[in-house]
């Protein structure tokens, strides 16, 4: 058979394979998120997310540690607090469960970097990521006490912070905040597309965060969009936003090609809780084979065209790429 074109020729072994690869993929593009809550000697597994814990303060440096012996360089910690109100006011606390651990996890662990969430659910008695005006989020009452939580977290020895409450504007108001306080170099990667997803059910036990009546669909993104995740996108560029995200990452991953198609900023996107879960229980009765889930399963995420994955399999993705099964 006469034929110029055979694209087989390139797949004949595994170092032609690798040399024609399409896309690659870099421990340093990993993020790894951790729960940290209030407590001494604590190290609990979240029963919805066999694998991952919560940990006290005190025992957060050896979960770092072992993040940072895999080659993860970056973490995003999510904080529990002990106490709830209205304002949601153990967000910004000096002495808040997530200031205390940047202090402890810097002292510690100073070569990872230090993402935090910037949002309030974890923190108001409401479970909502704003303040309340009956039962409707409060849009613009909300932005100076987000603006608050991210400087509270700059001051405390963030190396980034993440809005991820979706309200409009916060972006701006967080980055004229940090400016203001002297914070100029300081990033902050926006949860721009962020959908009211059924994939975040898990977290939700790992954080402690569902809300308390309602739902999050008025601030949170309706599914069904596609124009309007851009036209989030843009808006938080045109604030400050140094990265934006898309969350979740694998039934989004339009949504994440598009974004790299128009924005001339890394896109990062949020592989959920929902996803981990999702693939963990398929392992576990034995309809799929996990190892090889973790690796394809992040392959399109970025062949989609991300360029940061945050991922509560960091760590296994770190060793597979040292193995060389990925990447």
């Amino acid at each position: 058979m006469d034929m110029l074109n055979r694209p087989r020729r390139l797949r004949g072994s595994a170092t032609i394979r690798n040399m024609a690869r399409e896309t690659r993929m870099d421990k340093s593009s990993l993020i790894y998120p951790v729960f940290v809550r209030e407590g001494v000697g604590i190290r609990e597994e979240i029963m919805s997310m066999e694998g991952q814990f919560r940990y006290s303060v005190d025992m957060l440096p050896y979960a770092l540690e072992e993040i940072a012996r895999s080659g993860v360089g970056s973490v995003m910690l999510f904080g529990i607090p002990d106490e709830k109100d209205e304002c949601g006011s153990g967000a910004f606390l000096e002495d808040g469960i997530i200031q205390k651990a940047l202090r402890r996890a810097k002292q510690e662990c100073p070569e990872l970097c230090y993402i935090t969430d910037v949002c309030m659910c974890e923190y108001t008695s409401h479970g909502h990521c704003g303040i309340l005006d009956g039962e409707k989020v409060d849009n613009d009452k909300t932005l100076p006490y987000l603006a608050k939580i991210a400087l509270s977290h700059a001051q405390a020895g963030a190396d980034m912070v993440a809005p991820s409450d979706m309200m409009d504007g916060r972006v701006r108001a967080i980055r004229e905040t940090l400016d203001t306080n002297g914070y100029m170099d300081l990033p902050v990667m926006a949860y721009s597309a962020k959908y009211a997803s059924s994939f975040y059910g898990p977290f939700r036990e790992a954080a402690g965060s569902a809300p308390s009546f309602g739902d999050r669909k008025s601030y949170q993104m309706d599914y069904h969009n596609r124009k309007e995740a851009m036209k989030e996108i843009l808006a938080d560029v045109s604030e400050g936003a140094d990265i934006v995200m898309v969350k979740p990452a694998l039934a989004y991953l339009d949504i994440v090609r598009e974004a790299a198609d128009m924005v001339n900023i890394p896109v990062a996107a949020y592989s959920v809780s929902g996803e981990y879960a999702m693939i963990k229980a398929a392992a576990k009765m034995g309809y799929i084979g996990e190892e090889a889930m973790i690796c394809e399963t992040a392959a399109c995420i970025y062949r989609a065209g991300a360029n940061i994955l945050l991922t509560y399999y960091a760590k296994e993705l770190a060793k597979f790429m040292d193995e060389g099964r990925i990447g």
